[in-house]
């Protein structure tokens, strides 16, 4: 797991050495454990390492059979089973990043096609002139690109673009609004006015500097649902679970597992209990707040049962101050969600004994977990719609001007994934999959565990595991008014301790409670601050502030503070040793 970043300048433009200086401390953060460094004409890379695979001879770039040079942020889980395919001969590493660049031999630009891992890749054919950026299909590692006055850039975080004088920090005032509205960003624009995401499953060819072809891979299985009965489908499901988290484990340190106390993680540890000799390390979080909904207590039970190495993770309202910065920091391609500050801790805490956890996102989008997705699939008749209709900052009297159109990513979303054969709830699973879950939970995970040094691994996210769980028939994944019946069925054998079957608990961090302890003064400071001022109505900001108690309040007021402390430290870029919230919003 790594950090990368590069430019591949026009013709006739050379490179500055700062500018690959000021990338590689931009990213430092990413990869403690050493430096890597190309340049050859046009090009200029540079990777930051955080070793987990091949300590020895694993340090980047990496040199191909016909020259290519590779740098990777990433696991590629594949990588035994290829070795055999290719002839282990051939490898000059025991590298896993080495398969991509024989596979560049084989296949040309369809070298990530038989890539089954987690990756952000540079490829460069040295003889071709080409160079090839990839991101994973389900768009777990993150990789951005920027068309600058140099050429063309890319890094594994916007910030490093910035930071290197590349792009120039201005905000895309459509992508503010969603944003606020809907808590994450959608499609291929980022808030950043200039910088780009690769999409999930993307693959950019770049010559001279600029992208002239682009190639994707879609993460979901063309082939429509499957038609097995119960007893097929939990056997199907039990291999894809064991045959994907053993793939992950794969990995020269320590690991462990961030356990919730939900289906989700609970039937990763159960995976892990079977395959595992040693007891697994498992952390959880929970909160010192009454009105909070704290895990801990049932999480400890299953980690008995399962026989792990349990620690639990106090989250107290000091944390929250504390953390804010960090996470607004480490948010660069932000999302509005406080999921980021238990998972920041968490980070800070397994950090101190690890380098890679296991986590469990991605199975409410692949099983079905979300009441919304029952609300989608039902006929318009009766009750079923639009996802995400309604906006955050809907008739609180906040924003001004126009706030139409702040869906309209989703709506796109939704117009490329309604093909022939799926379902309206598989419709409803991949919108999810296509933004929500790359744009705001894994953003979330990559930039919290990176910023502690940390690899976060989500065995959900496997071409295994989603030509199962995609396929299941619609009642294999709700019935009985429960989502995720197969995967709960599953579990419920495999660690009944787990008691798979209750009712989802859910999982909120008390930021209203602790925001309204501070509101008037916190809400005059935010309505106040130059990230705010101008497109809100700054007389009801504080009210907002005061009243954050209040469930929907208290998301809109938590989202309007994490965007002002977020627009200080990546806007107007501040000085970063600044970590007081009243401090920063006054700097």
């Amino acid at each position: 797991m790594c950090g990368i970043a590069g430019v591949m300048a026009r013709p006739g433009i050379e490179v500055p050495e700062r500018v690959l200086h000021d990338l590689a401390a931009a990213i430092a953060h990413r990869g403690p454990d050493g430096e890597g460094r190309y340049r050859n004409g046009p090009l200029a890379m540079v990777q930051r390492r955080l070793a987990i695979i091949d300590l020895l001879t694993g340090d980047q770039p990496l040199h191909g059979p016909s020259g290519q040079v590779l740098i990777a942020n990433g696991e590629i889980y594949n990588h035994v089973e290829w070795r055999r395919v290719l002839g282990d001969e051939r490898f000059r590493t025991a590298s896993d990043c080495e398969v991509p660049l024989l596979l560049h031999d084989k296949d040309g630009q369809d070298f990530a096609r038989g890539l089954r891992g987690m990756y952000g890749i540079a490829l460069y054919d040295l003889e071709k002139e080409q160079l090839f950026l990839s991101r994973d299909p389900f768009g777990i590692k993150p990789l951005y690109i920027a068309e600058t006055g140099l050429g063309l850039a890319f890094a594994s975080e916007p910030q490093a673009l910035i930071a290197a004088g590349l792009v120039s920090p201005v905000v895309d005032e459509e992508k503010r609004l969603e944003l606020l509205q809907c808590q994450f960003t959608t499609g291929r624009r980022t808030i950043f006015d200039g910088i780009e995401r690769l999409l999930p499953g993307e693959t950019v060819v770049v010559e001279n500097g600029r992208v002239v072809e682009r190639i994707r891979r879609d993460a979901l299985p063309e082939l429509d649902q499957g038609d097995w009965d119960d007893e097929e489908a939990l056997s199907r499901v039990d291999s894809a679970m064991i045959d994907s988290v053993t793939v992950h484990e794969r990995s020269d340190v320590p690991y462990g597992l961030f356990l919730s106390g939900g289906v989700d993680s609970s039937a990763i540890l159960a995976a892990m209990k079977r395959i595992d000799e040693r007891a697994v390390r498992a952390f959880t979080v929970g909160f010192d707040v009454p009105e909070a909904r704290d895990e801990r207590a049932h999480a400890a039970a299953v980690a008995r049962a399962a026989g792990a190495d349990h620690v639990e993770v106090l989250f107290s309202r000091d944390d929250f101050w504390r953390l804010l910065p960090c996470v607004a920091r480490a948010m660069d391609d932000p999302a509005a969600d406080y999921a980021t500050l238990p998972t920041y801790r968490l980070a800070e805490i397994a950090s101190e004994s690890l380098k890679v956890v296991l986590s469990g996102e991605g199975g409410d989008e692949l099983f079905a977990g979300y009441g919304r997705y029952r609300r989608f699939s039902r006929p318009r008749l009766l009750g079923g719609g639009r996802l995400r209709r309604k906006g955050a900052f809907d008739s609180l009297g906040i924003l001004k001007g126009p706030t139409a159109g702040w869906n309209c990513g989703l709506a796109a979303a939704g117009k490329v994934v309604s093909r022939r054969g799926r379902s309206r709830l598989q419709v409803a699973q991949a919108m999810d999959m296509a933004d929500w879950l790359p744009n705001d939970l894994l953003t979330k995970l990559d930039r919290c565990l990176m910023a502690n040094g940390m690899e976060g691994r989500v065995p959900f996210l496997d071409p295994h595991i989603a030509d199962v769980a995609y396929r299941l028939a619609d009642d294999q994944k709700i019935r009985d008014g429960k989502g995720k019946f197969m995967l709960r069925r599953w579990l419920d054998e495999a660690l009944p301790e787990a008691d798979a079957f209750s009712k989802k608990r859910g999982f909120t961090v008390p930021v209203g409670a602790w925001i309204a302890d501070r509101g008037e003064s916190l809400g005059h400071r935010v309505a106040t601050s130059p990230a705010i001022e101008g497109w809100t109505r700054p007389e009801n900001i504080t009210r907002l502030f005061v009243d954050a108690k209040d469930k929907r309040k208290g998301f809109a007021a938590w989202s309007l503070l994490f965007y002002a402390l977020w627009y200080r430290v990546n806007i107007e870029r501040v000085d970063p040793t600044i970590n007081d919230i009243d401090d920063l919003l006054a700097a």
